[in-house]
């Protein structure tokens, strides 16, 4: 028998951010609408193990609370023990009551390593105050007829 097969899972775990950089690129700090720009570094634990993240969101605020966020975040370490890189792209919104709200989605072809073939998507909800923010991730990845991962060809 030959040919590949793919495990499906679930994972879970948290993530911290650290060092949020944003700044105002127009109109003026105090508009709206106003687009802004973050640089953030995270680090995920549980399913998805991630020191350091590189993490790049594009911000428009409709009102000094409100608003939503596009952005790509690079993710280098382990899903589930597997180890490589990554990249998700994620997209969300956040209200009046402090509330952020955001979906992700691997971007095809970024896996390398023993994540090579990785795709999934998965979202989180952060409430404002929190230190620590649940995820959740739910990915496929390919797989051998021996049952250990494809990888890439360097």
């Amino acid at each position: 028998m030959s040919g590949t097969r793919t495990t499906a899972a679930t994972t879970t775990g948290n993530f911290t951010f650290a060092d949020w950089r944003e700044r105002v690129i127009g109109p003026a700090e105090d508009a709206t609408p106003r687009l802004a720009h973050a640089s953030v570094r995270n680090t995920f634990t549980g399913g998805i193990e991630a020191a350091g993240t590189t993490c790049e969101y594009a911000i428009v605020y409709v009102t000094a609370k409100t608003g939503s966020f596009s952005g790509m975040e690079l993710l280098t370490g382990r899903v589930d023990g597997r180890e490589g890189s990554f990249a998700v792209e994620e997209r969300g919104w956040f209200g009046e009551d402090g509330t952020v709200h955001c979906t992700f989605e691997v971007v095809p072809g970024s896996g390398s390593g023993e994540l090579t073939g990785l795709t999934g998507e998965g979202g989180f909800t952060a409430r404002h105050g929190e230190t620590a923010v649940p995820y959740r991730f739910a990915y496929d990845l390919e797989e051998t007829p021996d049952g250990t991962e494809l990888r890439g060809s360097a």
